[in-house]
């Protein structure tokens, strides 16, 4: 399966000929390069592992420099491997070219954090009455259990919690328009993350 590194860019507008707009999403798509190549006859498994953004040398530990300066790489902070067979050998320079205009992609990033966050915040619950004595419960959650059976709450209930910092993908997003000269894709819509955070493109149909 194709897939690339990138950087989340942000947000902007695409405006067709005939006024339609369309919100899309900035990445900094590569360019990437084929630091190894898996197989199923060493590893068990088919994948090309590729890394990402050029670094100081002093950022990365000894056996990272080793494995990079095998096929002669510069030194590349982010490092991640894609499952499937690949027409690339070692060494190799992957950009946005993989990718067609039009073409369906799944986008994978860290969510952004939003800390501890009660159940209003992070479940969309409702406000309590602010009357008949419920004056300072306006933002509880409620009841969250039965009383002598089962005399406990169960596992997975909607509570207040940590919020967001988890990995999430946005499935089977259109790619919008292909930069080749500045290594720039847009795909429709948004993508998990903040600006400036790594996010792992994936091709589709592979």
């Amino acid at each position: 399966m194709k897939g690339l590194i990138g950087r989340k860019v942000g947000m902007t507008q695409l405006i067709a000929a005939n006024g339609k707009v369309t919100p899309v999403t900035v990445i900094e798509a590569g360019p990437c390069f084929v630091t190894q190549l898996r197989t199923a006859e060493s590893e068990g498994y088919d994948a090309v592992q590729l890394g990402f953004g050029e670094t100081n040398p002093k950022r990365l530990s000894g056996p990272e420099k080793g494995h990079l300066q095998r096929n002669k790489l510069p030194p590349l902070r982010h490092i991640h491997e894609f499952r499937g067979k690949q027409d690339v050998k070692e060494g190799d320079k992957v950009t946005v070219e993989i990718f067609t205009l039009g073409e369906t992609v799944d986008v994978v990033g860290v969510s952004k954090g939003k800390g501890f966050q009660g159940a209003i915040r992070r479940y969309h619950f409702n406000r309590q009455p602010t009357t008949h004595g419920a004056s300072n419960r306006t933002r509880s959650p409620g009841s969250s259990a039965q009383g002598t059976t089962p005399g406990r709450v169960y596992k997975g209930k909607r509570r207040a919690g940590h919020m967001g910092l988890r990995r999430v993908t946005s499935q089977n997003i259109k790619v919008a328009l292909i930069d080749a000269e500045r290594n720039l894709l847009a795909v429709d819509g948004s993508v998990p993350g903040a600006k400036g955070d790594i996010v792992l493109i994936h091709g589709k149909g592979q």
